[in-house]
């Protein structure tokens, strides 16, 4: 068959399928493209205390006098490595443990069924209602989590983990770990799954410890999974924006504050405009982070 009749009979294929794909072209376009097109564009654009759109701003909405990067009394560069910190801690703890907890789970044990329903628990609760919950044993008056504290003498007397900004920072990440560990487990535990017990049994034969087993063979057919679960946590994490706006009770310009948090900051006191673009910063954030992680892990390697 010649390359122009290959090329016709694809623009043919191409046709009839349009009828079937349109609805979701039109749908990624209009819940996904036209938005993010419209925030680049408010981002370029000044509002008045009122929301209403005056002119063309240049670039004044990302460093101008009281732009995203340069308003004065906002701790940019603190906020920038709280990012990056949140990110980067909350996931890399979240796939460790949960690589931990998937072994345990893969497991044959009386009670296994139990103990998994137990562990997707915080998954199938509301993270505003999880966070609530934590919120609440972390007062200093009347906070359950203060009282086991203050009791078994890790603490002299009550704190308030939220009034502090760093504190209820670091709070925020315990939360945030604690409602991913039931996705990624499972993300992990059907991968563990999908491992032939042939290959563990052969390299068993061949002399391989446990730990040999588990590091040479397990772990590099869990290379899909982890990416996986990895990359989705990366995406959620950047937009765990309840975890932090219940935590963090400290109003305005703090060292609590991550990028998508300021983001709504800014939309209350400076306008749409500077949120905006704050919020085209925030996403080409998340995509270099993003990057990184496929640059170092190559997720996608075949394994040997």
């Amino acid at each position: 068959m010649t390359k122009p009749r290959r090329h016709r009979e694809g623009g043919r294929e191409t046709v009839r399928a349009l009828p079937w794909i349109a609805p979701s072209l039109l749908l990624i376009f209009g819940v996904v493209l036209f938005p993010a097109i419209l925030l680049v564009y408010y981002s370029f654009i000044r509002f008045n205390k009122y929301g209403i759109s005056r002119d063309f701003t240049g670039l004044d909405n990302y460093i101008g006098k009281a732009g995203a990067l340069t308003f004065p009394t906002v701790p940019i560069g603190r906020i920038i490595v709280n990012t990056v910190v949140w990110v980067v801690v909350v996931v890399i703890v979240t796939v460790v443990l949960s690589l931990l907890l998937a072994q345990f789970l893969n497991l044959n044990f009386r009670g296994r069924k139990l103990v998994r329903l137990f562990v997707i628990l915080p998954w199938a609760c509301s993270v505003v209602m999880t966070t609530t919950v934590f919120s609440y044993g972390l007062q200093p008056d009347v906070g359950l989590f203060n009282r086991l504290f203050v009791d078994t003498g890790i603490l002299q007397h009550a704190y308030g983990f939220t009034k502090n900004p760093v504190s209820a920072f670091w709070a925020a990440v315990f939360v945030a770990v604690y409602v991913s560990l039931p996705f990624t487990t499972y993300t992990i535990l059907a991968g563990l799954q999908s491992v032939p017990t042939d290959i563990i049994e052969a390299s068993h034969v061949d002399g391989a410890t446990a730990f040999q087993r588990y590091r040479h063979v397990v772990l590099p057919m869990l290379r899909p999974a982890i990416a996986v679960a990895t990359l989705i946590n990366i995406i959620n994490v950047f937009n765990s924006l309840p975890i932090l706006k219940i935590l963090q009770e400290t109003p305005g310009y703090h060292r609590g504050h991550i990028t998508t948090t300021l983001i709504f900051e800014y939309k209350l006191q400076l306008g749409p405009g500077v949120a905006s673009a704050l919020s085209v910063l925030n996403f080409l954030f998340c995509l270099i982070i993003i990057a990184i992680y496929v640059a170092t892990v190559k997720p996608t390697k075949e394994v040997d």
